[in-house]
C-alpha cells in the first residue's frame, strides 16, 4: 500500500509528538505479585535488559507496517501492534506504536488503555472517532470526523472509539505513551470474561434482561 510523502510527514510528525514526552509512570503490567525469592520469579515490572554491549540494530528494528492487517473478522477491523514485544530495544523508552485497519463500516470497538495516551493519525479513509469522560466528568462523549492527515488524541484511560463510516478502507497509525499499553475491550471483558460474571449483576448494573444478559455472554464467551 502507498502513501503520499505528505501524509508520511503528517503521520511522523504526530509520532514525534507522541513520542517527546512519553513514559511510563505506572505498571507495565496488569499486576506484579512481591516475590521474596527472585529465583522463582516469573513476572517483572517490564523487562529485564540485557548487557549493552550485546545490542545490535535489530533490537531496535520492525519491518511490515506496510502491510494490511487481515480485517475479516467480526468487527472488521485489524490492530498491528508494534511495542516491546515485537522491539526489544522499546523496554524502558517509555512508546509504543499500533496500525489499525479498518473494513467499510469497521470499527475499533470501545476500549480503554490502561497504561497510555493515545494520539492516532488517519492516513486513508474517513473515520469517526471519540472518547467518553470519566463519571466526575459526567460521561462527556468527544468525538469528530477525521479525514487523511487529521489528528485525534484519547487521554489515557478513557474508554475510545473509532469507526470506518466510508465506503472505502480506512488506514491510521497511532503512538500510545507506554511500551506495553495494555487494552481492555469493553464488551469483551464485560460479557466475555474467564468464568462468566453472574448475568444477575449485569442484568442490574446494565438495566438489562437477564436472558438479554445471558445471551451476550455465550456471544462473547471465549
Amino acid at each position: 500500500m502507498r502513501f503520499s510523502k505528505s501524509l508520511i510527514l503528517i503521520t511522523l510528525s504526530a509520532l514525534v509528538i507522541s513520542f517527546a514526552e512519553a513514559n511510563d509512570p505506572s505498571p507495565l503490567q496488569d499486576f506484579c505479585v512481591a516475590i521474596g525469592d527472585l529465583k522463582n520469579g516469573v513476572f517483572v515490572n517490564g523487562k529485564f535488559c540485557k548487557d549493552p554491549k550485546q545490542a545490535k540494530a535489530e533490537d531496535f528494528f520492525y519491518s511490515g507496517l506496510n502491510q494490511a492487517g487481515t480485517t475479516n473478522n467480526k468487527v472488521k477491523s485489524n490492530v498491528t501492534t508494534v511495542n516491546v514485544d515485537q522491539i526489544p530495544g522499546l523496554n524502558t523508552l517509555g512508546i509504543s506504536l499500533v496500525r489499525i485497519d479498518y473494513a467499510p463500516y469497521g470499527q475499533n470497538p470501545p476500549h480503554t488503555h490502561p497504561r497510555a495516551t493515545e494520539i492516532l493519525v488517519l492516513v486513508e479513509g474517513t473515520l469517526y472517532v471519540g472518547f467518553v469522560s470519566s463519571n466526575q466528568d459526567n460521561n462527556r462523549l468527544f468525538a469528530k470526523v477525521l479525514n487523511p492527515g487529521d489528528v485525534f488524541v484519547f487521554p489515557i484511560g478513557m474508554i475510545h472509539f473509532q469507526v470506518n463510516i466510508g465506503k472505502t478502507p480506512a488506514v491510521a497509525f497511532a503512538g500510545l505513551s507506554s511500551q506495553n499499553a495494555g487494552v481492555i475491550t469493553i464488551a469483551d471483558t464485560v460479557f466475555g470474561s474467564t468464568p462468566p460474571i453472574n448475568p444477575d449483576i449485569l442484568a442490574q448494573a446494565f438495566q438489562l434482561d437477564v436472558n438479554v444478559v445471558k445471551d451476550l455472554e455465550a456471544k462473547f464467551k471465549n
